[in-house]
């Protein structure tokens, strides 16, 4: 059932991003993702009177709390190095440091995954990488003028976003057993709130443009259950192979964009997903 729900929030996830990707294109980056975030905030709200337990653990909330702001300063920062840098930078950067660290933080706790699980979470993050990565046009100039390695645009804003995006992960598995409400609602809250003080800071207006407000509550609506594909799939199985299983989303947003725009995979892409379902294999057979 692990492998089942990281599969699940890695598929929510890539088409949450892709919904959210094409509002970008009419909304600012922060207007879309608070209101995707507030989307969820609603829907766990309504879903509280459903909620199995006695009521919320301080634990629960605690580490739903501290993923919120994780996953919020990863998502401010992916953005900006988006903005700033070059995809085929940022993108894998971002992906293959979401995946690590959950994975190093888990061995780190005791995690042991067996031989052929953690063969398979190492073709993962190489898929992962893979999927990621896009072409883009050369650096002009000569050799010598090229930036250093963390000097290039938007590399270390990736490097900032995959830390958040994996702490996200990594806290979030911390929430204990209690019903995923009560973390997600934490981080949803802490999420939103820090965004809300992001906006106010830059005089940035959250109100959606005329024809985004379909696709920003399509991508909080599937954020919300990627969310909580994560939370049961790190109680279902190892944290380390939860993380790497979910950080396959990117797979599924250039298949959405293949399918819905017709965008070609480059080479590199589909050797990645090829590799992801052999990573996939080895994690379910360990």
């Amino acid at each position: 059932m692990g492998i089942i729900f990281g599969l699940l929030a890695a598929v929510t996830y890539g088409a949450s991003d892709f919904a959210g990707g094409l509002a970008t294109r009419r909304a600012s980056a922060i207007t879309v993702v608070a209101f995707s975030q507030c989307t969820g905030l609603l829907l766990l709200a309504a879903a509280l009177p459903f909620a199995w337990g006695s009521g919320p653990s301080p634990e629960a909330l605690r580490w739903g709390g501290l993923a919120g702001l994780a996953g919020g300063t990863g998502v401010t920062l992916l953005y900006r190095g988006l903005a700033v840098g070059r995809m085929s930078v940022v993108a894998p950067v971002t992906a293959l440091l979401a995946a690590a660290l959950p994975v190093l933080i888990g061995l780190f706790t005791g995690e042991r995954p067996s031989t052929p699980a953690a063969a398979g979470v190492a073709v993962a993050l190489v898929a992962i990488v893979l999927v990621s990565s896009a072409a883009d046009a050369p650096v002009e100039g000569p050799a010598h003028a090229r930036p250093r390695l963390l000097a290039r645009p938007g590399l270390l804003e990736a490097i900032g976003s995959g830390t958040g995006f994996g702490l996200f992960f990594a806290l979030l598995g911390q929430a204990g057993d209690t019903s995923p409400v009560w973390p997600l609602l934490a981080t949803k809250a802490s999420s939103l709130a820090l965004l809300l003080v992001l906006a106010m800071g830059r005089g940035s207006t959250l109100r959606p443009p005329p024809g985004t407000v379909r696709l920003m509550f399509t991508a909080g609506v599937l954020d919300i259950a990627a969310n909580a594909s994560f939370v049961l799939a790190a109680r279902a199985s190892l944290l380390s192979l939860a993380s790497v299983l979910t950080s396959l989303y990117p797979a599924t947003t250039i298949l959405c964009a293949r399918l819905f725009l017709g965008e070609r995979l480059a080479g590199l892409q589909r050797v990645g997903l090829a590799l992801a379902a052999v990573g996939v294999v080895l994690i379910t057979l360990g």
